[in-house]
């Protein structure tokens, strides 16, 4: 916060500055109070004058949330005991996964494929969760991945030092050179992506600043990064993820986002 020095005292220019119907009630308010009131009056006056503080403004470009399904009903009781879900104060991009599964399967099969890599990834690698936030199977089906709540920016463990900020959404399947990719799959990672984004007014087309969390990505730890706001794992972490295919589908995806955000420049 700036502090403006003029010519009088901070004490008098506080004062001058708290209109005068407030400073007859505040001669009216004993000691102590009376002087916490005036400096809350005045840090008010001051915050409100500075122009790098902007008024809390409805986010222009939102989706509708598209149908999820609760891992409560692809996990049922099978949850390991785990941590307390951790959140983060906004999501401003989206990290698109493959899970390196089979690609033909059946769509009803998917809750048992989803608990096999539940397994694995809390079992064989301990971690203490699923890593992605989300899943799309191959019919467009979305499925909530991590606990921790659809509606909430929840960190997740989907990529080495860009957790933060971010949902991850894993395609189910393998999406190497030449696999076709169903639009029904795109299609639900682009409403996914245009919902999750809406909240902070961001274009899916766009980029983003983040934060590196740890050396272990492409960036140096405490580095800003400027990313695709829909990116895939690649663009963050040494890896082929999420495929050659998909990848080739992510300025698809992004540009069907931006439309169902509203967005049409």
């Amino acid at each position: 916060m700036r502090v403006f020095r003029g010519p009088r005292g901070p004490r008098e220019r506080r004062a001058d500055r708290i209109p005068a119907p407030v400073r007859v009630l505040l001669c009216c308010v004993p000691g102590i109070a009376a002087a916490a009131a005036l400096a809350m009056c005045a840090g008010g006056v001051e915050r409100a004058s500075d122009p790098h503080v902007r008024a809390a403004t409805v986010p222009r470009h939102t989706a509708p949330r598209p149908p999820v399904v609760p891992r409560s009903v692809w996990l049922g009781g099978e949850a390991r005991t785990q941590p307390a879900p951790r959140y983060d104060d906004e999501v401003r991009a989206v990290f698109v996964h493959h899970t390196d599964t089979p690609n033909d399967y059946d769509c009803a099969d998917v809750p048992a494929i989803l608990r096999g890599v539940y397994t694995g990834q809390t079992g064989a690698r301990d971690w203490d969760d699923i890593g992605y936030n989300f899943v799309v199977d191959r019919c467009g089906t979305i499925y909530e991945g991590r606990a921790g709540g659809i509606d909430r920016p929840v960190t997740g463990a989907h990529t080495q030092g860009f957790n933060h900020r971010t949902t991850g959404i894993a395609a189910l399947g393998t999406f190497t050179a030449g696999v076709p990719v169903p639009d029904a799959l795109t299609d639900a990672i682009a409403a996914l992506a245009a919902w999750k984004l809406g909240p902070t007014d961001t274009d899916p087309r766009g980029t983003v600043r983040l934060v590196s969390s740890n050396g272990l990505s492409r960036y140096a730890a405490g580095s800003t990064a400027t990313l695709p706001a829909v990116a895939g794992h690649g663009e963050g972490y040494q890896t082929s993820c999420p495929g050659e295919a998909l990848t080739a589908r992510l300025p698809h995806i992004r540009d069907l986002a931006a439309r169902l955000q509203g967005r049409t420049g």
